[in-house]
């Protein structure tokens, strides 16, 4: 049986613009470890952020270094995250082709709103942050797929913040779900892959909407907040 829904909070207003950098060659094992080709793109990132947050069309800037990501058909195998949050969504172009970001050299992986919201995902800076991706079918409402499984995490994960990002043009995932996890990120993962439920319900109702989830686990590394 699906657990209750959880009481959703007021979706941010802003826009979000989520870019993933490689600084190592792409690999396919799961744990991240820092090197020194990864601090000094850590560092370079930080640098930037004072620039990008005195722009007045941008409210907050957040880098990720990446830490476990499952070695999933699909899913972003970036060393670092950046998550910009814009004042809305008609500042989504510009932040994203100013010169200051262009500067990075990122892949943006998705710009868009925050369509539902659970708690408040930045409410701690210290954790592990999941950065969810989801294909989805044409015609699939991921947003009402996501909601319906947010009760379980809530339940059986204890997860209680959760920011949905859809995108508002096109994009390789129909959804991206940004939390903070209760646990590190082998603890968190092995604790839903080894519950039944996991696959009776979570797994079973993303194939029944032809969706997949594709998470990648990170830190935090600065936040301008």
């Amino acid at each position: 049986m699906p657990c209750p829904l959880p009481q959703f909070a007021e979706p941010e207003p802003y826009g979000f613009i989520y870019l993933g950098f490689q600084a190592e060659p792409a690999q396919q094992r799961p744990v991240y470890a820092r090197t020194p080709n990864r601090n000094r793109t850590a560092a370079r990132l930080v640098q930037a952020v004072p620039a990008l947050t005195r722009r007045p069309d941008v409210v907050s800037v957040g880098v990720f270094r990446a830490v476990f990501i499952p070695p999933l058909p699909g899913v972003p195998r970036y060393d670092l995250a950046m998550l910009i949050r814009t004042v809305g969504v008609d500042q989504l172009e510009t932040v994203g082709t100013c010169d200051q970001v262009s500067a990075l050299d990122g892949e943006q992986i998705l710009a868009g709103v925050n369509v539902a919201r659970l708690g408040d995902t930045e409410a701690r800076t210290d954790g592990t942050f999941l950065f969810n991706h989801f294909t989805a079918a044409p015609d699939t409402d991921a947003e009402a797929v996501w909601r319906s499984l947010t009760g379980w995490y809530v339940t059986k994960t204890g997860v209680d913040n959760s920011t949905a990002l859809r995108p508002t043009r096109a994009s390789s995932f129909a959804l991206v779900n940004y939390a903070r996890l209760p646990t590190g990120p082998i603890r968190f993962l092995a604790g839903q892959l080894g519950r039944p439920s996991f696959h009776r319900f979570v797994r079973a109702t993303l194939d029944a909407h032809g969706m997949r989830a594709l998470p990648a686990l990170h830190r935090l590394v600065h936040a301008s907040r």
